[in-house]
C-alpha cells in the first residue's frame, strides 16, 4: 500500500513505526500479548537492524551471521515485526495469526519453529544467558579456525533485555562470567523503561546497573535515547570499539511509546491496548494504514535480502580462498558447523565399548565418564564444556582440556558455583554451533539448573549433561545433597534422554548415545561409589543402546523380574544369584535408559519385560513412584520414599533397604 505521503518524508521514526503498528495489532487480535516493549524497542531495533546486523534472510543459517536474542521474550512480536519486515518467509498472514494454534508466531519466540529465531525465550534471563553462550562459541570458533587473512568466524551476538531480565539471578551469574572471560563481540541492550507487571519497579528493583556491570567488566554506555536513532548509532559504534570488554547499552525508553494515554504504565505491557487506544496511537504516530498494513516504501526500507545475499556472497569467497589455503582445516570446519560426526566414528566407537568390555574395571560411573571423555576427546575436537566449580568431583576434564580463560582457542570452561548459568550459556553453543557442549555438577543441584535443562529440551539441542553423586551413596553429606526425585524428574521430561549406567560399558554407551542425539539433551547420572562390571554376551553388549536389556536370566518362564540401575544393579544380579541357587526362576533387567527403552518397538519391549509376568521389583536409589509403570501394582518398588539421611554410604543404603538381606525377603512375600 502506497500510503498519504511520499516516499522522501519517510523519516526514520516513520520506519520504527511499522514495528509498533504490526505489534499492536497482532496483540488486539489475538486479545493476548505484550505491546509495550515492541512499541518501546522499535528505534533501537531498527537502528540495530538497518545499520548494524549482519544477516541474510534468505539464508537464516549462514554461519558467519550475527546472532540476535530476544532475551525478554514476551516481546516476541518485536522479533516477528523485524523478520516480517527484513524479508524473512513470515508472511503478514503469520502476523495476523499471533498467539494461535499452529501458527508460526506462538506467544513467546521458539527456536526452530519460526525462521530466523536464535533461540528460545520467555523464562527472563536465559536469553542474555544463551547469547553469552553465542558469544563464548563464536570467539573459541574463531580461535581455532581463523588465520591471518581469512576472519572465516567473525560476528557478533546482539541481545535485548528488560528489567525483568535484569531482576533474575541468572543474569547476575552469566554476565559476571562474560566481563570475566572478556567477551567483546557480545553487546546487549537494557531497555531501561522502569516498568514490570506491577508497575513502576522503583518499588523493588533500585540497583546502579551501571555500577554492577562495570564491576563485573564490562563496557557500560549509560544514558541512551532509546528513541533517538543517532544517539542509539553512536552507543553501537562505541561498542564495537571495544575489543576486550562485552558492552552494555543502557536506553532509556518509554513503554508503549506513541499510546497517549497507556506509555509509562504498566498497562502496556502485557495487555491490548484496546481499539480505541489503539486509533488514537495512529493519529499521534501520523501511521495512517489498516491494521496489518504497511506502505511498501517502508518495506523497502526494511528489505534486508539483497544486502544479506551480498555479503554471504563475500563471505563464500573468503571460505572458497580458505579452502585452497587450508584444505584440512576447512573440511573439519564444515563437518563441525553442519553437526557431522567424523567418518570413522561408527567403527572407533564401537572397538571401545568392546576393549572396556573385555577389559574389566571396578570403578564409579564417574570415573568411567572421565575415561570416555579422554578416549572421545581425542576424535571430538568440537568438545567444548566443563564443571560448575566441580571439575575434580565430576571428573570433566581430560588429557586434552585446554581453559578458555588460559587460551581462547581452548576446550574446557571453569563456570564457577553457576549451575544455572552454565547450563543456559552451554544451550547457547549448541545453538551457535561448531561445538559439542557438556556441562556438569551434582545431581542434587540439577535442581538449580533446572529450567535450563527444561530449555533445551523444549529446543531440541544436543547439549550433554552430566550429574555425578547420583544417590543417597552421596553418604555423609546427608540428604541436603541427596538427590531423591531428580532422577524422575529428568525422566519426565519430553525430549530428554537419561542415563544411570551400572558400569564403564554402560557408560560408554550412554555417552556414545548423547553423542550421537541430536534430538534433545542427554543426563547421565554417575555414581561416586565403585560399580563392579557385569559380564555380558555379544548381544547384550548391543542391547544395552536400547535402553534396558536381559542382563542374567534363568531356563524357562521367569517367575520373578528384577529391574535395576546404576550401582543397585549390582544388588539385584546377587539377589539373583541366590535365589537361582534356592530353585527359583529369576530374571535380571538392567535399564540404564528407561527413556531409550519406552521407544523400542513392542516385540522387543514385551521380549525383555512380558507383560504375562506381573511378578516385578524394580530397585533404584531414587524415588520409588516412578517405577510403578514398570512393576505394575502387583509389583514392588525397592526405592526412596522419603529424603535421605547423613552416615557412611554403607549405613544409609542399609538404614533404606537396599540389602540382599532385605530384596531376598521381599521377593519370597510376592511369590
Amino acid at each position: 500500500m502506497q500510503g498519504n505521503f511520499k516516499p522522501e518524508t519517510y523519516s526514520r521514526r516513520d520506519i520504527a513505526n511499522a514495528i509498533r503498528a504490526l505489534s499492536m495489532d497482532a496483540v488486539q487480535q489475538a486479545q493476548s500479548g505484550h505491546p509495550g516493549t515492541p512499541m518501546g524497542m522499535a528505534e533501537i531495533a531498527e537502528v540495530l537492524w538497518r545499520d548494524f546486523l549482519n544477516h541474510n534472510p534468505s539464508n537464516p543459517l549462514w554461519v558467519n551471521r550475527d546472532r540476535f536474542v530476544l532475551s525478554n521474550g514476551h516481546a516476541s512480536m518485536l522479533l516477528y515485526s523485524l523478520l516480517h519486515l527484513t524479508g524473512y518467509n513470515l508472511p503478514i498472514t503469520e502476523l495476523a495469526k499471533f498467539r494461535q494454534v499452529n501458527s508460526k508466531t506462538p506467544g513467546h519466540p521458539e527456536y526452530g519453529h519460526t525462521i530466523g529465531v536464535e533461540t528460545t525465550t520467555g523464562p527472563l534471563g536465559q536469553g542474555i544467558a544463551n547469547a553469552v553462550g553465542m558469544a563464548i562459541a563464536e570467539r573459541t570458533l574463531m580461535a581455532q579456525f581463523n588465520r591471518p587473512g581469512y576472519k572465516l568466524v567473525d560476528h557478533y551476538t546482539y541481545v535485548f533485555m528488560g528489567d525483568g531480565c535484569m531482576m533474575e539471578g541468572i543474569s547476575h551469574e552469566v554476565c559476571s562470567l562474560a566481563g570475566t572471560l572478556k567477551l567483546g563481540k557480545l553487546i546487549a541492550f537494557y531497555d531501561k523503561n522502569g516498568i514490570s507487571i506491577d508497575g513502576k519497579v522503583t518499588g523493588w528493583f533500585t540497583d546502579n546497573t551501571a555500577q554492577r556491570f562495570e564491576s563485573y567488566g564490562w563496557h557500560v554506555v549509560p544514558n541512551v535515547d532509546g528513541h533517538n536513532a543517532n544517539s542509539i548509532h553512536l552507543a553501537i559504534q562505541e561498542a564495537q570499539t571495544i575489543e576486550h570488554k562485552p558492552s552494555l547499552l543502557i536506553c532509556h525508553t518509554v513503554i508503549g511509546f506513541g499510546s497517549p494515554n497507556k506509555s509509562d504504565t504498566h498497562y502496556a505491557h502485557g495487555l491490548p491496548l484496546g481499539d480505541h487506544e489503539i486509533a488514537l496511537t495512529r493519529l499521534r504516530l501520523n501511521w495512517n494504514h489498516k491494521a496489518f498494513e504497511v506502505p511498501e516504501e517502508i518495506y523497502a526500507y526494511w528489505d534486508a535480502r539483497k544486502k544479506g545475499q551480498q555479503k554471504e556472497s563475500a563471505w563464500n569467497k573468503i571460505f572458497i580462498a580458505y579452502e585452497k589455503t587450508f584444505p584440512e582445516l576447512a573440511k573439519e570446519f564444515h563437518r563441525r558447523v553442519t553437526k557431522q560426526l567424523p567418518h570413522n566414528w561408527d567403527l572407533i566407537s564401537q572397538k571401545f565399548i568392546e576393549y572396556l568390555q573385555d577389559n574389566p574395571l571396578h570403578i564409579s560411573g564417574r570415573q568411567a565418564s572421565q575415561h570416555c571423555i579422554e578416549f572421545f576427546g581425542d576424535i571430538l575436537p568440537e568438545y567444548l564444556g566443563g564443571s560448575a566449580d566441580l571439575t575434580p568431583s565430576n571428573l570433566t576434564t581430560w588429557s586434552g582440556s585446554k581453559a578458555i580463560h588460559k587460551d581462547i582457542a581452548g576446550n574446557y570452561i571453569h563456570f564457577g558455583v553457576r549451575e544455572f548459568g552454565m547450563t543456559a550459556i552451554a544451550n547457547g553453543i549448541a545453538l551457535h554451533g561448531g561445538f559439542m557442549p557438556y556441562t556438569a555438577t551434582f545431581l542434587m543441584f540439577s535442581e538449580y539448573a533446572r529450567n535450563a535443562v527444561r530449555m533445551a529440551a523444549l529446543m531440541k539441542i544436543r547439549h550433554i549433561i552430566i550429574y555425578t553423586h547420583d544417590s543417597i551413596g552421596v553418604g555423609e553429606d546427608g540428604p541436603t545433597h541427596q538427590p531423591v526425585e531428580q532422577l524422575a524428574s529428568l525422566r519426565l521430561t519430553p525430549n530428554m534422554s537419561t542415563w544411570r549406567p551400572c558400569d564403564q560399558v554402560e557408560c560408554a554407551i550412554a555417552w556414545k548415545y548423547a553423542i550421537e542425539n541430536y534430538n534433545g539433551p542427554t543426563a547421565l547420572i554417575l555414581s561416586r561409589q565403585l560399580l563392579p562390571q557385569q559380564i555380558r554376551t555379544k548381544l547384550q553388549l548391543e542391547n544395552i543402546a536400547r535402553g534396558a536389556y536381559i542382563l542374567y536370566d534363568c531356563i524357562g518362564i521367569p517367575q520373578v523380574i528384577f529391574i535395576a540401575t546404576g550401582s543397585e544393579v549390582q544388588l539385584a544380579v546377587a539377589a539373583y544369584q541366590l535365589l537361582i541357587e534356592e530353585g527359583y526362576k529369576v530374571r535380571v533387567v538392567s535399564m540404564p535408559s528407561t527413556d531409550a527403552f519406552d521407544k523400542q518397538d513392542i516385540n522387543y519391549r514385551e521380549s525383555v519385560l512380558p507383560s504375562t509376568i506381573s511378578n516385578r521389583i524394580a530397585i533404584e536409589a531414587s524415588i520409588a513412584d516412578y517405577w510403578l509403570k514398570y512393576t505394575g501394582l502387583k509389583g514392588i518398588v525397592i526405592a526412596m520414599t522419603q529424603f535421605g539421611v547423613s552416615g557412611p554410604a554403607e549405613q544409609v543404603f542399609k538404614k533404606f533397604n537396599f540389602t540382599l538381606e532385605y530384596i531376598i525377603k521381599k521377593t519370597k512375600e510376592l511369590l
